[in-house]
């Protein structure tokens, strides 16, 4: 997996960063942690392994991740958390997948998937988004704000992603299906992660997510209307 790029966003995981980095040791494939520059604790934490750190200009989750995959220059990246919630073995499943496909997204919803740390008010707001991605885009993603994916890196950069809040999670798959770029889900199993808490406020970014995803039904709208013409 020599041209796969790890993109691990951080925000203060001094704590599980570096075991989640050891547990990757093994790989062939290139790490990138993305943070932003004063999360000293952080950086410190993971000074003496041999990962590049990248960091980012803005502020946010989905920032952090858009520098991040639009710097990459693997042919293939894969967003992994820092927590250690994210099953590591899962990556060959999904590599193989991307030699066909543009995008693979994995899913705790599906048989052989699960989780140890979705909560009740987070499997509901996945479930009411994921079924309302299927309403507005025909999307066939059933976890669709877990962004355990792997991606082709020139696919990704030819969606001009905006995103940097969690919005992130949405735009990614809806620009790809109104591309009609070509996606698999698989199933996977969510550990419990190592330290920390949630940064996911549920009711703020909930909200945010849905007017982004309003907003880009109204794209898709305009979008077909306007080849109509």
């Amino acid at each position: 997996m020599n041209d796969l790029t790890l993109i691990i966003p951080a925000k203060n995981e001094s704590e599980s960063l570096p075991q989640v980095i050891d547990s990757l040791k093994n790989l062939t494939c290139k790490i990138k942690v993305s943070l932003q520059i004063n999360d000293k604790a952080t950086i410190n934490s993971i000074n003496d392994k041999n990962i590049e750190i990248f960091y980012q200009t803005g502020r946010g989750y989905g920032n952090s991740l858009r520098e991040a995959i639009n710097d990459c220059k693997t042919k293939y990246f894969c967003i992994f958390n820092a927590d250690g919630s994210f099953e590591h073995k899962d990556l060959f499943k999904m590599y193989e997948l991307m030699q066909d496909n543009d995008f693979v997204y994995t899913t705790r919803y599906e048989t052989g998937g699960g989780s140890e740390d979705d909560t009740i008010i987070t499997y509901i707001g996945n479930k009411f988004f994921s079924k309302l991605g299927n309403i507005l885009f025909s999307l066939k993603i059933s976890d669709i704000l877990y962004t355990y994916l792997m991606g082709r890196t020139s696919s990704y950069k030819s969606l001009s992603i905006k995103s940097n809040d969690f919005r992130f999670c949405v735009e990614l798959p809806i620009k790809m299906q109104i591309s009609l770029m070509k996606y698999k889900c698989l199933p996977s199993f969510e550990k419990k992660r190592i330290a920390g808490k949630k940064k996911v406020n549920a009711f703020i970014d909930g909200f945010l997510i849905l007017i982004e995803m309003l907003k880009l039904f109204y794209f898709k709208i305009f979008r077909i209307k306007g080849m109509d013409h």
